[in-house]
C-alpha cells in the first residue's frame, strides 16, 4: 500500500496563482479544507461549479485529482493529475501523484518515467517515492533499480548485503520467490551472519513446502538471534508441516514467551493441541488468539473443530460460520460491467 498523508499538502495555497481572482482563490482554499475534513464529494460539487465557466483555473485539477485519489478512484485520479501537468509541466506534485495512480490501478509502465521525474525534483510529505518507485520497478522487471530505490529509502549502499536482504523481502512480499531467494542467498554472500538472511530463505522453502530446509534455516537464524519470537513461530510451523508436534509445541512455546501478544503463535498451538486430540487446551489458545484479533479466520474455523471435538455443536456451528463470514468478506470480487 502507498503512505498518504490524509492533510494533502496544498498545491496551491501561498502560491501565486497567475490568472486567478481572490475570489476563486479563497474557493480552493474552501476546497482544500473540505478536502482535509473527508467531505470529498461536496468538494467535488464544488470544483465542478467553479470550473464551469473557469476549466483552466490553476489548482483545481490538481484538488480534484485528490478527492478522487481520497475516494480510490484512480482512473479519474490519474487523468485530473495529469490535466493539472498539462496546465503546469513544472507542477511536479501533481506528476508524482499521477504516477502513484497510475500505480495504484497497476499501470507501473506509465508511472515509471512520471515518478521518476518527479522523484529528482520534488520531496513529497504525500508518498514515500523510494518505496513506490521500488514497486514499480519490480513490477516491470527492473529488479536491479528496485534494489536501489529500496536501498535509497533506508540509507543502505545499493551494492551492500542489507541492500540485496531487503530487496529479498519487498519479492517475497510479491510471490517473486525465485528471485527472493537468489536476492537473499547473495546478501549471505556479502555478510554470512547478516541477521533476518537466513529468516527469509526459510520462509521461501516454507513457501515451497521444503519444510526440512525450511528447519536448517531457522535454527541458523536461531543461533544468530537467540530472542527473535518470530523465529521460534516459523520453526513451529515447519515442525508441524514435518509431523512433528512435540517441536512444533516447545517452539511455539517459546515464541509465546517472546510475543504474548501475536496471535500466530496460538493459533498454530491450537493446531498441535488438536491434532494430539487435546481439544479443550487448544480451545483455550484460540479462544486467546480471537482475543487479539477477533476477524481471524484460521482461529474461529480451528475453534470450531475444537467445539466440535468437546461435543459441544452449537458453538462449533457458530464458529465455523464465523469463519465462513471473514472468508467470504476477503474474498476478491468481480465488479459488474457498467
Amino acid at each position: 500500500m502507498v503512505h498518504l498523508h490524509l492533510l494533502f499538502c496544498a498545491l496551491v495555497l501561498g502560491l501565486p496563482l497567475w490568472g486567478q481572482s481572490p475570489t476563486s482563490g479563497a474557493d480552493l482554499q474552501q476546497i482544500q479544507q473540505l478536502l482535509d475534513h473527508g467531505d470529498l464529494d461536496q468538494a467535488l460539487v464544488k470544483l465542478d461549479a467553479l470550473t464551469t465557466g473557469h476549466p483552466e483555473l490553476v489548482g483545481a485539477e490538481s484538488l480534484r485529482g485528490m478527492a478522487y485519489y481520497l475516494k480510490g478512484k484512480m482512473a479519474e485520479a490519474a487523468a485530473a493529475f495529469g490535466r493539472a501537468v498539462e496546465q503546469d509541466p513544472n507542477n511536479l506534485d501533481a506528476m508524482q501523484m499521477e504516477g502513484v495512480s497510475f500505480f495504484r490501478e497497476g499501470k507501473c509502465a506509465d508511472a515509471v518515467p512520471l515518478l521518476e521525474r518527479a522523484h529528482r525534483s520534488v520531496a513529497s510529505a504525500n508518498v514515500d517515492p523510494n518505496y513506490v518507485l521500488g514497486l514499480c520497478y519490480m513490477d516491470t522487471r527492473r529488479y536491479d533499480d528496485a534494489r536501489r530505490a529500496f536501498a535509497g529509502q533506508y540509507g543502505f549502499a545499493p551494492e551492500s548485503a542489507p541492500a540485496y536482504l531487503l530487496a529479498a523481502r519487498m519479492l517475497l512480499r510479491r510471490d517473486y520467490i525465485p528471485l527472493a531467494e537468489e536476492s537473499a542467498r547473495r546478501a549471505l554472500a556479502l555478510n554470512p551472519v547478516l541477521p533476518q538472511a537466513h529468516f527469509l530463505l526459510g520462509e521461501v522453502e516454507l513457501a515451497r513446502e521444503q519444510a526440512r530446509d525450511a528447519i536448517a534455516d531457522f535454527e541458523k537464524e536461531r543461533e544468530l538471534n537467540p530472542l527473535d519470537g518470530a523465529v521460534y513461530e516459523r520453526l513451529g510451523d515447519a515442525y508441524i508441516r514435518m509431523g512433528d508436534f512435540d517441536r512444533a509445541q516447545q517452539a511455539l512455546d517459546r515464541a509465546i514467551l517472546l510475543e504474548p501478544n501475536t496471535n500466530a503463535p496460538y493459533i498454530l498451538l491450537g493446531k498441535v493441541l488438536l491434532k494430539q486430540k487435546n481439544s479443550m487446551m487448544a480451545k483455550l489458545y484460540l479462544e486467546h488468539a480471537l482475543q487479539i484479533d477477533a476477524n481471524n479466520y484460521m482461529a474461529h474455523y480451528l475453534l470450531g473443530q475444537a467445539y466440535r471435538a468437546l461435543g459441544r455443536s452449537d458453538d462449533a456451528a457458530r464458529e465455523y460460520k464465523a469463519a465462513e463470514q471473514i472468508q467470504e468478506a476477503n474474498a476478491p470480487h468481480l465488479e459488474s460491467p457498467k
